[in-house]
């Protein structure tokens, strides 16, 4: 629905925002986001007739952006009470925030470069509007339910994730037996991982480092640490740009894939000590650590579009150091090594993509909010069928919103004949 059929909202006295005044750029902001989603407007027009969430509570952890925002108001739309707050430190964009304030209704609990402190704080009052439903993006809300809130446990449907980082936090949870309640795995969707992770992350975190240091990739050497769906993909924009491009790997049949996609493929031992550039990508622990930090060239940049900063280990480079050069332009921090040499990390280690630039374009965001949205919708219809596990999207959901997006892309495929069907379903016919 366009914004100027919405209905007119008022500020909620409930936030924890920078400040009001930064509506009017945010609303602008939102609003052309919206133009760039048109599966996702597409579902608040059905949503806003249907009301399929009414009564429902939705307490979501996630990167608040313009994308965000439209969830949303998708989620109002469909008759949701909704509290958000941010999923990473550095994500939030202040401006947005503001807007869902001042111009949605929406009780927003986020502030860019929030301390720990705050950030749990924040969580918790996300959390204190006893949600029906949640949403992650690392799985933050669904720990701290399991660890400090065991009594929202009594009325949670169910939560949904949308990084591979919380995927793997859940399913371990469920290998444990620490699970208690049902999770949808957004992540997972095609709609989500070949699209999103893809060509969303490869062309932020590309857009975060150019940002932060107007650095050309043309003939640079760039080293990708994980080449899973966000790893090929920042792999592959960066080689659009000129750049010689290294991965590393720790899982043989993806190594095996970057070396036959014409990628170099080497330990971060050896990537390190000619790389210009290293991004890591995995969601693991320490992946850039002190060995590699002193095999690095002078002048070296560090980034990392993971989940969380523990991907470098900021504080082995730091015992290495002897000055920290902070802001030597925005969003880059220099450190100087006791030898001389200088490595220079942007966003403190958090996400570049949002750390440094805008997070993901619209266009792509649109199939991953759609499917939040559609998915919201089916847990409240399923809930009492819903077992305590991690489950995938349900594949025509996947395949409705495909369609929708193929559609407004004005982009039409062809239908499998009734001879097709049966050939495809049968046994008989032989070659």
């Amino acid at each position: 629905m366009p914004a100027t059929a919405e209905k007119k909202t008022r500020e909620v006295s409930n936030h924890d925002v920078k400040d009001l005044a930064l509506a009017a750029k945010g609303k602008n902001r939102i609003e052309w986001a919206e133009g760039q989603m048109p599966v996702l407007r597409e579902i608040r027009a059905r949503f806003e007739k249907e009301k399929p969430l009414k009564g429902q509570r939705i307490a979501a952890c996630l990167h608040v952006t313009t994308e965000t925002a439209n969830l949303m108001r998708t989620f109002v739309a469909g008759g949701a009470e909704v509290a958000l707050c941010a999923s990473n430190p550095l994500s939030t964009q202040d401006d947005n925030a503001a807007s869902l304030v001042k111009d949605f209704g929406v009780p927003v609990y986020a502030v860019r470069g929030e301390d720990s402190k705050t950030y749990y704080k924040h969580l918790n009052q996300a959390l204190d509007i006893k949600p029906t439903l949640t949403l992650d993006d690392g799985a933050d809300l669904v720990t701290v339910i399991h660890k400090e809130r065991t009594e929202l446990m009594k009325g949670l449907v169910a939560s949904m994730e949308e990084t591979t980082t919380g995927v793997n936090r859940l399913r371990a949870m469920a290998r444990d037996g620490a699970l208690k309640i049902p999770v949808i795995s957004v992540n997972d969707a095609q709609t989500k991982f070949m699209f999103d992770n893809r060509y969303g992350t490869g062309q932020s975190t590309i857009d975060g480092i150019v940002r932060a240091t107007n650095l050309l990739l043309a003939g640079r050497t760039v080293a990708i640490a994980g080449y899973g769906w966000c790893g090929r993909g920042v792999a592959n924009r960066a080689r659009g740009m000129g750049a010689k491009v290294v991965v590393t790997e720790v899982e043989p049949i993806r190594a095996l894939e970057a070396t036959m996609d014409g990628f170099e493929v080497r330990p971060m031992s050896e990537a390190a000590k000619v790389a210009d550039v290293v991004v890591t990508l995995t969601g693991n622990k320490h992946v850039v650590r002190k060995e590699h930090f002193q095999a690095m060239k002078d002048g070296a940049i560090v980034a990392n579009s993971g989940h969380f900063n523990i991907e470098l280990d900021l504080d082995a480079l730091k015992a290495l150091s002897k000055q920290v050069k902070k802001g030597v332009r925005e969003n880059v921090d220099q450190f100087v090594l006791k030898d001389g040499r200088s490595i220079c990390v942007i966003g403190e280690g958090r996400l570049v993509n949002l750390a440094a630039a805008e997070g993901h374009p619209a266009a792509v965001m649109d199939m991953s909010f759609a499917t939040q949205a559609l998915m919201a919708e089916w847990v409240v219809k399923n809930r009492s069928s819903l077992k305590v596990e991690v489950m995938n999207v349900p594949r025509e959901v996947e395949q409705w919103i495909a369609r929708l997006k193929l559609r407004t892309m004005g982009l039409e495929i062809d239908e499998l004949t009734e001879e097709q069907k049966k050939y495809l379903a049968g046994w008989e016919e032989g070659t």
